[in-house]
């Protein structure tokens, strides 16, 4: 269930094909089915990095039960490898926040991950 939010300040040519991209990329890289991956997109030209509006990304990944420290390592290199090959955005230019909110505080159909998995 990762639900991947990115912010950058560049264009982001064909924006629904990168969207859809993205999402293989992000399923790929975090070990998931692409039928439980969320992606949004957005350009905010104001976005300043390191004190410049030069090239930058911002990305929050949110997933269960698959974030570590060693597992962010390598989710940090692919995803920070995409936006460079597709964005142009090298990968001292951008912070990736992952976060596992738990179970019982991520909601999905109308309930949650938590009464979800103990209805199973």
């Amino acid at each position: 269930m990762p639900s991947l939010e990115l912010t950058v300040n560049v264009p982001i040519p064909n924006d629904t094909e990168f969207a859809l991209e993205f999402s293989k990329v992000a399923a790929k890289a975090l070990g998931k089915p692409e039928a439980t991956v969320a992606v949004t997109t957005s350009v905010n030209k104001a976005l300043a990095f390191a004190g410049t509006l030069e090239p930058a990304f911002v990305l929050t990944v949110i997933s269960l039960d698959n974030l570590n420290p060693e597992a962010n390592e390598k989710y940090s290199a692919a995803l920070s490898e995409f936006f460079q090959s597709k964005l142009g955005i090298p990968n001292d230019r951008g912070y990736i926040t992952f976060h596992d909110p738990g179970k019982g505080y991520l909601g999905f159909k109308g309930t949650t991950i938590e009464t979800l998995l103990a209805k199973a």
